[in-house]
């Protein structure tokens, strides 16, 4: 008898190589868990399609449950649907922003005083000012934007909706 409530448990000990204040339950990431002819099957869904830390996440997940004395372990990646930030948990996106990285939030629609253009506002994890710009697309990884906060002059990462 396979016990699912540990399996989930010890999921969530299994942390994001590149955001490591987030395990893979807190992303999002793990789709389903299930046996099949023995075998622990745990059904993952990358949060890019190119993201280079699902290896390792595969390989944690594999390692965590064979320790634990599961001893056939498949980890299955499926695309469609694909990942969205959706599924992130709000514990997790708690965990961002004490972390010191922006959440992904919908978008949010800013107008600054004496400008004609909109643009998205982000809060900035240290002092929650929306008086924030983008300063590139792209920040540590992919997967994060780059912004600085114009109230305290401090740069963060902002987790990019999808």
């Amino acid at each position: 008898m396979v016990d699912y409530e540990k399996i989930w448990s010890l999921l969530e000990e299994v942390n994001d190589p590149e955001v490591p204040v987030l395990s893979i339950l807190d992303l999002g990431i793990v789709r389903d868990v299930k046996v099949e002819e023995g075998k622990v099957v745990v059904v993952i869904t990358p949060t890019y399609s190119g993201c280079p830390a699902m290896d390792v996440i595969r390989m944690q997940i594999k390692m965590t449950l064979l320790q634990q004395g599961y001893e056939s372990v498949d980890i299955r990646s499926i695309l469609s649907p694909a990942w969205t930030t959706d599924w992130m948990s709000e514990k997790g996106k708690d965990k961002l922003r004490a972390f010191g990285i922006a959440a992904p939030t919908p978008v949010q629609q800013v107008c600054h005083p004496g400008l004609f253009s909109r643009e998205e506002g982000i809060p900035c994890p240290r002092c929650q000012s929306h008086h924030t710009s983008l300063i590139s697309q792209f920040g540590s990884t992919a997967c994060k934007a780059l912004y600085r906060c114009e109230d305290c002059k401090e740069p963060f990462d902002y987790f990019k909706c999808h």
